[in-house]
């Protein structure tokens, strides 16, 4: 066999290879399970641990806000 041949049989090996990875990726949903025990948890104490504004201490101030009129 040429050099090419042998180079060509080594690509289509690899894509096949590289296609079964994936088609095992898409079966068993592994990137959706990857995301629900991996980046999930990860982002949730994250964003729990975020510093947040206390709606409840603010001031209420009912004259603050503009009049709504609707004209019919």
């Amino acid at each position: 066999m040429c050099k090419f041949g042998k180079f060509l049989l080594k690509a289509c090996g690899v894509l096949l290879a590289v296609n079964a990875a994936l088609f095992c990726v898409f079966f068993f949903d592994l990137d959706g399970k990857l995301l629900f025990r991996v980046v999930e948890p990860f982002l949730k104490n994250h964003y729990d641990r975020m510093e947040r504004k206390d709606t409840l201490k603010a001031p209420y101030e009912i004259d603050k806000f503009p009049k709504y009129s609707y004209d019919s």
